[in-house]
């Protein structure tokens, strides 16, 4: 299956269509993205390098230092990064908008060293399709804009790109579209590279806002309701009904969702110090099984057409099936389905959680 742009009679739209052909680093999605980004706020066509370069880092910010996704031996975002968050001592979790001015303001060589470091290759490979040969002869072609191409390099003067006015207005009519072309290779792309991390698609933006979790939450309390306390895996504190907060057992950033088969009731105090840290399966594993074996049947026999407990179908083919199981198959089940999940993401860069 291929992702089509609209096409345009009079510009090289076809060419534009080939950009992402044979890529072995994640840089030309995220140049392209930043650009359509930027061009969409400025009332100029001309937009400073260093800014895309930085939009770049703030668009790859989440995927790399949030969800921990592998971007390939050969591509150096993931790497530099890391470093610049570490050199900056940046929140993973910053708003993309403040990032972009805490890197556009920085006056550490380290941190302007690796942001420009982007800068030897991408801006001239984009235009392959269009131009061919060495940078300065992609400088110079592009200044007259070779076979229509989608931008100029000013390097002499203020270091920008320049926009082809001819693909001014496609730009700004299809920035949707191809905002969507460019997500959907670059997907493409990190799946290929990540092929045993779940939700892909769901871990390439931050996510403007997390679901609430109030059905959950009015799960549990019906479990409670009917057996009065529930003992916290992680601290052993009594639980009672209202007085609890839901918790992801693999973290969201991981699985980035919210299915119960995943969410378990725990004090307050835990969701702040486990973040986004795994749960080591020999200490919390039996304690979590239990529970929630325990919680099915009571939701089952209660209240069976409750539709959340169809989260649990990944135990089996329904409910009744999940619950009919013999103990031991279902903690098997749920062991097989944990294990793996954990270990993957122990690969992916995520720490377990000492408490």
């Amino acid at each position: 299956m291929a992702f089509s742009i609209p096409q345009n009679i009079d510009l090289t739209t076809n060419k534009l269509s080939t950009v992402f052909n044979n890529t072995a680093a994640s840089y030309k999605f995220y140049w392209f993205i930043s650009i359509l980004q930027l061009f969409a706020g400025r009332n100029t066509h001309k937009i400073p390098i260093k800014d895309v370069l930085i939009r770049m880092i703030c668009n790859a910010w989440y995927p790399i230092n949030y969800y921990k996704l592998n971007f390939g031996y050969s591509d150096k975002l993931n790497e530099n990064i890391a470093l610049i968050q570490k050199v900056l001592n940046i929140p993973i979790d910053v708003s993309l908008n403040d990032l972009f001015l805490l890197l556009q303001n920085s006056k550490n060589p380290l941190v302007n060293k690796l942001i420009i470091h982007f800068e030897q290759l991408v801006p001239y490979r984009f235009l392959s399709p269009w131009i061919k040969g060495s940078k300065k002869e992609v400088i110079k072609q592009s200044q007259v804009y070779n076979d229509n191409c989608l931008y100029s390099l000013n390097k002499d003067d203020d270091n920008c790109i320049e926009i082809n006015p001819d693909w001014s207005d496609y730009l700004f009519k299809n920035s949707k579209i191809l905002l969507d072309f460019s997500y959907w290779n670059l997907l493409q792309y990190l799946q290929v590279r990540n092929p045993n991390v779940p939700n892909i698609g769901n871990k390439l933006i931050k996510p403007i806002a997390r679901g609430n979790l109030n059905n959950q939450k009015s799960f549990w309390n019906l479990v409670l309701n009917e057996i009065g306390t529930i003992k916290c895996i992680y601290t052993g504190k009594s639980l009672q009904v209202g007085n609890f907060d839901i918790e992801h057992f693999i973290p969201w950033s991981f699985v980035s969702h919210d299915q119960l088969w995943n969410l378990i009731p725990a004090d307050s105090s835990v969701n702040s110090s486990k973040s986004n840290k795994l749960p080591p399966l020999e200490k919390y594993f039996d304690s979590f099984v239990d529970t929630q074996y325990e919680a099915i049947n009571i939701v089952f026999n209660k209240k069976p057409e409750i539709r959340l407990l169809e989260d649990y179908l990944i135990l089996g083919s329904s409910i009744k099936d999940v619950i009919q199981k013999p103990y031991s198959d279902f903690k098997k089940k749920y062991y097989n389905i944990l294990s793996p999940l954990v270990q993957i993401a122990s690969n992916s860069g995520f720490e377990f959680w000492n408490s």
